[in-house]
């Protein structure tokens, strides 16, 4: 009767069934809209975490989004599924002249590539292309190489556990992070940011997906705000700090970023940032 209530149900014959749309919400881990992760994180996650709530307010004490174990790792992977599957199917091969450069084997790396699905999507989608994770938590790297190996992409996907200060200057064609940024401590921000455009080649592409915090009070009672707040606040207890658009592109000139900014808003809240280096 409350699923009903909430139109969540539709009432058939002498049952229930979903209501429309529900099956993509809750049953289509793979379609852009699929909510179920974030519910297995609200459910399991952040109600563990908001027990805690009252300590770490007093202490400013946090639990870091690494080390929390394999099962976190997982749940964090499929609440992002979506935005995997449109970075992957949309918003890279969008890219002016990206499609070309992978097509003659060029290179995308992904910065906190986690346990991997995006890794093999973008492989997927540019079967010519050799993609690089690079990741400092341990037991999503042992599942990324799990998953890719699975997939039989060992050829040319390689998920690294270490820092973007190893990799070769100017050797890819792409970066990508998605939900990322908002996961990196303030204080090294510019720093990753800064080897990550080092690592690009001239004409390559920067591109992050990642909520925006407001700046004002007022962009704070617009909705494409409120996803962010939600996330803002729910990651408290992570150390999470969510950047505002000042912050993002303050980020971006800083590692000498300087073309235009492309921004565009996607799903309940999320923020497309691309740009090319010089």
């Amino acid at each position: 009767m409350t699923a009903y209530g909430m139109e969540l149900l539709d009432a058939e014959g002498t049952g229930y069934k979903l209501a429309p749309f529900f099956d993509v919400i809750l049953a289509a881990p793979s379609h852009p809209r699929y909510l179920g992760g974030y519910v297995q994180l609200g459910a399991e996650v952040a109600a563990q975490d908001f027990m805690h709530c009252l300590e770490a307010f007093k202490t400013g004490k946090y639990v870091p989004f690494q080390g929390r174990g394999d099962a976190f790792n997982l749940a964090i992977a499929s609440s992002t599924w979506g935005l995997q599957v449109i970075t992957a199917k949309k918003i890279l091969p969008g890219l002016a002249d990206l499609s070309e450069r992978l097509a003659q084997g060029g290179a995308i790396l992904e910065v906190g590539c986690g346990t991997g699905n995006l890794l093999v999507q973008i492989a997927k989608s540019f079967p010519s292309a050799r993609v690089v994770g690079v990741d400092i938590e341990a037991d999503s790297i042992a599942t990324a190489r799990k998953r890719i190996a699975d997939a039989s992409l060992s050829d040319r996907v390689e998920a690294r556990q270490g820092t973007l200060a190893d990799l070769k200057p100017e050797s890819f064609d792409a970066a990508v992070m998605v939900e990322v940024l908002h996961e990196i401590g303030q204080e090294i921000r510019p720093q990753i940011v800064n080897d990550t455009a080092r690592a690009l080649k001239a004409g390559g592409w920067m591109v992050i997906v990642d909520e925006t915090y407001p700046s004002n009070l007022e962009e704070a009672r617009k909705p494409e705000f409120r996803f962010p707040l939600h996330t803002g606040f729910e990651e408290l207890l992570w150390g999470n700090v969510i950047p505002t658009r000042e912050e993002q592109e303050r980020l971006l000139k800083n590692a000498g970023l300087t073309d235009a900014i492309e921004r565009s808003l996607i799903g309940e809240g999320f923020t497309v940032l691309a740009t090319r280096k010089p």
